[in-house]
């Protein structure tokens, strides 16, 4: 009976051992640390490895010092220049100091998420659509420092912060497309009038070296000709030298200046029939007198007051003296000589 009764109090003292073996020891991996609260208060960080504790006394709360991803839900953003767009992105921190985590915040974890979704929002609302597309790593640098800044005090470490994707209305990616399109029209406009300006600088330069030869654009024709020769085609070349071109073209402007063809001279068996119209260069009016000789001539005389003898007065009308031998309009005065009619 006593044996049976020293049996049982070894069995029981044996369990109570395992039990308290057990709450007691704990191992903690690599990448694990402890956090200690003896009677509630707070004690030295424990691990990695076997930690003891005092049974009933200690609580250990466990503490992973790996690099967390934190995936930030999708977030509707209005962009500065008024742009709505839909933004997801991702951040990765981990826990630096294992007994802030755990004293100075409830979950890490939930309030980090909180933290990057409002700040995402907060940003990219003071950004443009175009600053949001094309200066993501700026934008990413401005997250990780503000949400780094916000999360140091509960001993979380922010390493990097990330924009996944933007994801902004058909409308306005059409818009873009045609923005696109328009910019690349321009920069090849540009670049095809950089190249005629470079091209023409280039011909200016040749055409001054071959000004100083003539020479030299005799041997271009032989050259051009070898090159359309080259080629199998049924093209007839004849060259006309420019020289001869510029020949010619002095010829007719030199005829251009000289005047129209001369007037035929007049017939000399005809009366020449002085114009009674004032002259150009005296304001008294000019009244001419012809005389015939005996040999069939005829002679412009002065026209003066001692010339009125013998010589008679013709009023000939516009439509019959006018238009003979390019008689001007007006009186005309003709002398005959005696027995002529």
């Amino acid at each position: 009976m006593i044996l049976i009764v020293l049996l049982i109090v070894l069995a029981v003292m044996l369990v109570l051992g395992l039990v308290l073996g057990s709450a007691s020891v704990r191992v903690l991996r690599e990448y694990e640390r402890g956090v200690v609260f003896r009677l509630g208060r707070l004690i030295e960080l424990k691990g990695p490895g076997v930690v003891l504790l005092i049974p009933f006394l200690d609580r250990l709360v466990r503490v992973s010092l790996r690099t967390v991803t934190l995936q930030v839900p999708p977030q509707e953003v209005i962009t500065r220049d008024n742009v709505p767009a839909r933004v997801t992105a991702v951040a990765y921190f981990r826990v630096v100091d294992p007994n802030k985590s755990i004293v100075e915040i409830q979950d890490v974890l939930s309030a980090t998420s909180q933290i990057a979704q409002t700040t995402l929002r907060s940003v990219l609302g003071k950004a443009e659509l175009d600053t949001l597309l094309s200066e993501r790593e700026q934008l990413n640098e401005n997250l990780q420092h503000i949400i780094d800044d916000q999360t140091e005090p509960w001993g979380v470490k922010v390493t990097t912060v990330e924009i996944k994707d933007v994801e902004i209305p058909e409308q306005m990616q059409h818009a873009m497309a045609r923005q696109a399109e328009a910019e690349r029209e321009r920069r090849a406009k540009i670049i095809d009038a950089e190249g005629e300006f470079q091209a023409a600088a280039k011909l200016l330069e040749a055409a001054d070296l071959i000004s100083r030869n003539p020479v030299t654009i005799q041997l271009r024709y032989l050259q051009t000709l070898r090159e359309i020769g080259g080629n199998e085609n049924s093209t007839i070349v004849f060259p006309f030298p420019l020289d001869l071109l510029q020949q010619l073209r002095n010829v007719v402007n030199s005829d251009d200046r000289t005047g129209a063809i001369p007037a035929s001279s007049p017939d000399p068996q005809m009366p020449t029939i002085a114009s009674n119209r004032p002259s150009a260069l005296s304001p008294t009016t000019e009244r001419g007198s012809l005389e015939h000789d005996p040999d069939g001539d005829h002679e412009l005389l002065e026209s003066g007051e001692d010339n009125h003898e013998g010589t008679e007065d013709l009023a000939a009308p516009e439509d019959e003296i006018g238009p003979l031998h390019g008689v001007d309009r007006g009186v005309r005065s003709v002398r005959h000589p005696p027995g002529a009619e």
